[in-house]
């Protein structure tokens, strides 16, 4: 419960201000269909959370437990500082047509491939290695992406503007590098 509980508070935090956050936005602003928009979003990160779940419970079986816990405690110390920089998410052309693969296919398309290196795909990894929890770390983080995205799609730029961003981004920054002093202690 413990994998599931943190995956779900550090990606529902990382994921404020971030480029699938702004591209929720601007999906939302778009098409103005909430419901093909919210599932296109569970469908990607599903998929991609699944992967890097996979990815991260596989490195374990590669490193010893003492390599392993110095790469995640000073990956989790990187993810810190990385949270530290904001997200900017690149303006494409909008040239009024429909999509080509419908609002879900789209959303399911562009969610995937802006999470591929995103902090929140890479603290997936990290939290699997970590627990040895594949399926709670998943599900903790596409718990996590829903809870920071689907309110998004649903209120829009109002949600935006009144969370401090800078804020939410220092407090994630504190808790992967809490995990990161933890980690390289030998704790978990």
């Amino acid at each position: 419960m413990e994998a599931f509980l943190v995956s779900t508070g550090i990606v529902a935090l990382a994921e404020m201000g971030d480029k699938t956050q702004l591209l929720s936005l601007v999906l939302a602003a778009r098409f103005r269909k909430p419901w093909p928009i919210v599932a296109g979003i569970l469908v990607a990160t599903l998929a991609n959370h699944a992967l890097a779940g996979a990815l991260g419970t596989w490195v374990t079986t590669l490193l010893g437990p003492d390599v392993l816990r110095w790469v995640l405690g000073v990956s989790f110390l990187a993810m810190a500082a990385w949270m530290l920089i904001p997200d900017q998410l690149d303006e494409g052309d909008d040239d009024g047509k429909a999509p080509r693969l419908g609002i879900f296919g789209t959303t399911v398309l562009a969610f995937f491939l802006a999470e591929m290196g995103d902090k929140t795909q890479i603290a997936t990894v990290m939290l699997a290695a970590q627990y040895q929890a594949w399926i709670w770390v998943v599900a903790g983080t596409t718990l996590g992406m829903m809870l920071a995205n689907a309110p998004v799609v649903w209120f829009g730029e109002r949600i935006t503007r009144m969370l401090p961003i800078r804020v939410v981004h220092m407090v994630s920054a504190g808790v992967f590098c809490v995990l990161g002093i933890l980690a390289l202690l030998g704790w978990g």
